[in-house]
């Protein structure tokens, strides 16, 4: 469903349920399992998510919508899990390492508020996302109209949420959907040399970072001064003072 496997500062998670990585409460199980072993793991820098399917995440599992037309015990089980995956992606979305995701194909309502809830998206120039749930009657629950809103700014999301507006990879980053973008054949590789890029920076050094960029968007603390805390805290590292020295010793 899930596999991970760790080596050195890299963090990798697999989505490899066939045949579209369908949501459904095991699939976010296992997510949330995924994750506390990336946040125990204390020489992780980098999670990098991918999939070994065509598709990177198609949404629910049809199965589970079948059910919301049933009964109501169908539409409340779907609001459970819905509620479960603004939990699980909160929970990515908080987590201290670095975290990329890969999207080599279409990553569509969940699987793509699961994208949205990453620090970094790279995307095949030819797969298909967005969040299209509007078009059935539903709306992206699972945390997609707030973090959009967040990211592309009010303009892009109400033209693709309101719309039920699929895009292309390419399209994306141009819309701030994504960072990157690649040809699908050169998407693994240009994954996982930048993926290698920021493995190489330390871990403290990205989560202090990462804590102060996401103090400056949610405004719940002095920026300044979270950045301040954050530069004595990594001056006092042993590792972070024989850095500066071999950097000073080589401007010698």
């Amino acid at each position: 469903m899930i596999t991970l496997n760790i080596d050195g500062a890299v963090a990798t998670a697999t989505l490899c349920r066939a045949p579209v990585n369908a949501i459904n409460e095991e699939w976010v199980a296992r997510f949330d399992q995924v994750l506390a072993e990336v946040e125990r793991a204390e020489t992780v820098g980098v999670l990098w998510i991918r999939s070994s399917e065509r598709a990177f995440c198609a949404g629910a599992d049809l199965a589970l919508m079948h059910s919301i037309l049933d009964s109501a015990a169908g539409r409340e089980r779907m609001i459970a899990l819905t509620r479960r995956m603004q939990e699980v992606f909160a929970r990515l979305e908080a987590l201290s390492k670095v975290t990329l995701v890969e999207i080599g194909g279409a990553a569509m309502g969940g699987g793509f508020e699961l994208a949205l809830a990453c620090d970094l998206r790279i995307v095949a120039d030819s797969a298909k996302i967005g969040l299209p749930e509007a078009g059935l009657g539903l709306l992206p629950a699972a945390g997609g109209t707030q973090r959009m809103t967040r990211i592309c700014g009010e303009a892009v999301a109400r033209r693709l949420i309101l719309g039920a507006e699929l895009v292309s990879g390419s399209d994306a980053v141009a819309l701030g959907l994504a960072q990157w973008s690649a040809p699908s054949a050169a998407l693994q590789e240009t994954a996982r040399a930048t993926v290698q890029r920021i493995a190489a920076v330390p871990p403290r050094a990205t989560a202090e970072c990462k804590h102060c960029i996401n103090i400056a968007i949610d405004g719940s603390a002095d920026g300044y001064e979270t950045e301040l805390a954050g530069s004595a805290a990594l001056l006092a590292l042993p590792e972070t003072q024989a850095s500066v020295a071999r950097f000073l010793e080589s401007r010698r």
